[in-house]
């Protein structure tokens, strides 16, 4: 038996390789727009894209304001007009393109299927999202994939949570398991939501922030462990 009857799993950089998927799409975007593709470029726009979702994650802007602005304030920073809705639009179906895995996911997630509820969480944009999902390995072994503009709230908000919950059946909150790799959204949501949390952290990078997880993982052999009870010698997992 399962520890866990449902696993909330973010999407990106915790089962799909994201930072793979947006420079695909960004460098195709680009191309066809007839702007540079070099690593200047690329960086310029990363650096705008980044800063306005870190405002999203705080409340502080609308997603749907986001995804046109970073295109908006690119092409000033490029000295270019551009008309950014279409810019966003063309985007966003490249991105929907770009369903890679990071590796060994889809054996995890096939793994943990027998046994326990699989559920997507993420605040990514459902135009790209929905594609990637459909078009991965994935699409036949999650049933579930909750995006917080179809939700109507954004991780970490626990009005993210409490609909996501109520669609799964309303299981025991010590029961559902929240893994993802960002501690400002997915940690800080899962706790905020009396849920059980486990840090995705593969780099092993520190914990800086005020949320402390219940679990932090390096590897997805840990992760089974966590959930399957595997043997101990699989174990990578610290219980904070």
């Amino acid at each position: 038996m399962a520890n866990f009857e449902v696993v909330l799993f973010d999407a990106d950089n915790t089962l799909f390789d994201f930072d793979r998927a947006e420079d695909a799409a960004l460098r195709g975007v680009l191309a066809a727009r007839g702007y540079p593709t070099d690593g200047e470029t690329l960086g310029r726009y990363l650096s705008i894209n980044r800063a306005l979702w870190a405002r999203l994650d705080r409340g502080e802007v609308t997603q749907s304001w986001l995804v046109v602005e970073r295109f908006a304030a690119f092409a000033r920073a490029m000295g270019r007009e551009d008309d950014p809705v279409s810019f966003n639009r063309d985007y966003l179906d490249r991105l929907a393109q770009g369903a890679f895995l990071l590796p060994g996911a889809e054996e995890l997630c096939r793994a943990l299927a027998p046994h326990c509820t699989l559920a997507l969480i993420t605040n990514g944009v459902a135009r790209a999202q929905r594609g990637r999902l459909a078009r991965s390995p994935l699409g036949t072994v999650i049933p579930h994939l909750f995006i917080s503009e179809e939700v109507g709230a954004a991780k970490p908000s626990p009005a993210f949570f409490e609909p996501v919950l109520r669609q799964l059946g309303n299981p025991r909150r010590e029961r559902v398991l929240v893994v993802g790799d960002n501690l400002a959204t997915d940690i800080r949501g899962g706790l905020e939501a009396g849920l059980p949390t486990a840090w995705y952290n593969p780099g092993h990078l520190p914990n800086t922030t005020p949320w402390t997880p219940r679990w932090e993982v390096a590897s997805y052999a840990g992760l089974a462990a966590l959930i399957l009870e595997a043997p101990t010698s699989q174990i990578e997992i610290k219980e904070k």
